[in-house]
Order: C-alpha cells, then sequence, then structure tokens
C-alpha cells in the first residue's frame, strides 16, 4: 500500500491550517505589515523545502509538498473568492 497521498493530505491540512492562522482573509490579530511578514515566511520555508525535497530527492518531502501547494492554492482561491464577493457586493470602476 502506497502512502504517498498520506503525506499529500498531511500537508494540505498544515498549509490550510497555518494559512486559517495567520487569516486568509484578512490579519488575525496582528498588524496588516506582520500579516505580510507571515506570508512571506511561509513562502521562504516552502521555497527552502522545495529545494531540500528536490535536492535530497526526498520522495516523501515532495509528497508533503504536493499537499503543500494544494493547501496554498486551496487558501489563495479562498482570499480571491472573497475578493470577488466583495466587488459584487461593492463594484469598483477599473480604467
Amino acid at each position: 500500500m502506497s502512502y504517498d497521498w498520506i503525506f499529500a493530505l498531511i500537508g494540505f491540512i498544515i498549509m490550510i491550517g497555518v494559512l486559517g492562522g495567520i487569516g486568509i482573509e484578512k490579519p488575525r490579530g496582528m498588524s496588516v505589515k506582520m500579516w505580510c511578514v507571515g506570508y512571506l515566511a511561509v513562502a521562504l520555508v516552502f521555497d527552502a523545502l522545495v529545494v531540500l525535497g528536490l535536492v535530497g530527492q526526498l520522495g516523501w518531502l515532495n509528497n508533503l509538498l504536493i499537499g503543500l501547494s494544494a493547501g496554498a492554492a486551496t487558501g489563495l482561491a479562498i482570499h480571491v473568492m472573497h475578493h470577488i464577493n466583495e466587488e459584487n457586493v461593492n463594484p469598483t470602476i477599473m480604467g
């Protein structure tokens, strides 16, 4: 039995948890600057893990990174949907 999907699921849960903890749509109990620093830290740690996983050929870490990527993409989708909903309520004229 392959446990690859378990590592991917764990990565997904970790990323959604981290992004939910700092706030996907708006900062949770912190300034916007600290919120941005939190997102920057997530990105830098993710980048370091990708290099480690690729250089070290660590299959379990690469599967975890697949889950982390899916969690990050889902977090981005939630964030963007929030902006779409705001735009539907208060449309702005672009251009």
